[in-house]
C-alpha cells in the first residue's frame, strides 16, 4: 500500500470515529428537533400528548421512554458515515472524467468550475441511492416515541428495515427520496465544487507550498464535513413525508 492510500485510510478513519463521537454527542438534541419537528404528522402523539417546546421534550422523553431513548436512531446515523463518505469520493472521480475530460482549469474556468458541481451533486445523488434506507430507518426509529418493549414500533436498526421492507417493499424504503436528493445534489455540488476548484487552482501555488502541512490540515475537516442537505425546509419536509409513511 503506497503512501497516499495509506494517508486516505487514516483520513476516513479519523473522520469516520470523530464522525461517530459528535454525532453520538448531538444525538439527544437531534432527536428532541426531530420530534418537535414531526409531532403533529405521528400518528402515536395524540393532541393532547404533543410536546410545548424544547424543555418539556427533554423532561419528557426519558420519564415516557427511558433515557437511553435519547439515542434512538444513533446507530444507523453512525454507521451511514462510512458507506456515504467512500461513496461519494468514488463517484466523483468518476464523474469529474465524464464532465472535466480534456478541460483545463487555468483557461477554462468557468468549465472546470461547473464540472466540479456537476461531479459533486452527480455523486451525492448516486451515493444516496445506496445509503437512504439507513438515512429512512435513522428518522422512523427517531420518531418512534413508544416506550421499551411492547410500546415501540421498532426494536432497533435490523428490526426497523425488515418491518418496513415486509410490509412495503424495497420501495418503502426509498419514501421521501425525491425531496431528500433535491437537497443533497445542491448541496453536494456546492460542496466539491467549490471546494475541488479552489483545491486545483491552489495546487502547486506558492500559496500552497507556503504552508505545506497546514494547508493538508486545514483541508481534511473540510472533506469530513457532514453530508445532507442544507436546507431547513427540505429537511423538515423529508421528516414530515417519511413519518407519514409509517
Amino acid at each position: 500500500m503506497n503512501e497516499t492510500a495509506v494517508s486516505f485510510a487514516k483520513d476516513f478513519m479519523a473522520g469516520g470515529i470523530s464522525a461517530a463521537i459528535s454525532k453520538t454527542a448531538v444525538a439527544p438534541i437531534e432527536r428532541v428537533k426531530l420530534l418537535l419537528q414531526v409531532q403533529h404528522a405521528s400518528k402515536q402523539i395524540t393532541a393532547d400528548m404533543q410536546y410545548k417546546g424544547i424543555m418539556d421534550c427533554i423532561v419528557r422523553i426519558p420519564k415516557e421512554q427511558g433515557f437511553l431513548s435519547f439515542w434512538r436512531g444513533n446507530l444507523a446515523n453512525v454507521i451511514r458515515y462510512f458507506p456515504t463518505q467512500a461513496l461519494n469520493f468514488a463517484f466523483k472521480d468518476k464523474y469529474k472524467k465524464v464532465f472535466l475530460d480534456g478541460v483545463d482549469k487555468r483557461t477554462q474556468f468557468w468549465r472546470y468550475f461547473a464540472g466540479n458541481l456537476a461531479s459533486g451533486g452527480a455523486a451525492g445523488a448516486t451515493s444516496l441511492c445506496f445509503v437512504y434506507p439507513l438515512d429512512f430507518a435513522r428518522t422512523r426509529l427517531a420518531a418512534d416515541v413508544g416506550k421499551p418493549g411492547a410500546g415501540r414500533e421498532f426494536n432497533g436498526l435490523a428490526d426497523c428495515l425488515k418491518k418496513i421492507s415486509k410490509s412495503d417493499g424495497i420501495r418503502g424504503l426509498y419514501q421521501g427520496f425525491n425531496v431528500s436528493v433535491q437537497g443533497i445534489i445542491i448541496y453536494r455540488a456546492a460542496y466539491f465544487g467549490i471546494y475541488d476548484t479552489a483545491k486545483g487552482l491552489l495546487q502547486g501555488s506558492p500559496v500552497q507550498r507556503a504552508q505545506g502541512h497546514g494547508w493538508r490540515l486545514r483541508a481534511g475537516p473540510v472533506r469530513r464535513a457532514e453530508e445532507g442537505p442544507l436546507n431547513p425546509h427540505c429537511i423538515c419536509c423529508f421528516f414530515n413525508i417519511t413519518v407519514k409513511s409509517g
